[in-house]
């Protein structure tokens, strides 16, 4: 239960600080406009910090950790997520900046977007079926 709170502990953490430093760099750019850094503090606070939370109450009663699609759900999800964040901190400054990119390198960071959204998708796909077979366990 430990490992989880203190993941949600490090997620939370993580959105605090990509929530001020959204607010000061913008702020410092005299950005008004929408921009995919406020992004970075939600994902991180729900999937991060919540998600873990809510993991480790159902861990303490579904022993969760003893199936090896959660740990191979932990291991990619702790991959993706921040994988995800980091694209959305490279567009978003981007976009602050007003710096005009390729039409290769957006689509490069687009790519990688789109490969950390499938491997989160996968991940919780492993985390459902840990979770059910814990749940059938139980029984």
């Amino acid at each position: 239960m430990k490992k989880y709170i203190n993941l949600a502990f490090f997620y939370a953490c993580a959105a605090i600080a990509c929530g001020v430093f959204y607010r000061e760099f913008t702020k410092a750019y005299g950005f008004t406009g929408r921009t995919s850094l406020a992004f970075t503090h939600l994902h991180l606070f729900a999937l991060g910090t919540i998600m873990f939370l809510l993991i480790a109450l159902l861990n303490d009663r579904l022993k969760l950790d003893a199936q090896k699609s959660f740990r191979t759900f932990l291991i990619l999800y702790n991959i993706g997520l921040p994988f995800m964040v980091i694209m959305f901190f490279v567009r978003g400054i981007l976009q602050v900046k007003g710096t005009a990119v390729s039409a290769g390198a957006s689509a490069a960071v687009s790519g990688i977007a789109g490969i950390s959204h499938t491997i989160l998708t996968i991940s919780v796909i492993l985390l459902f079926c840990a979770l059910r077979r814990s749940s059938e366990i139980k029984q």
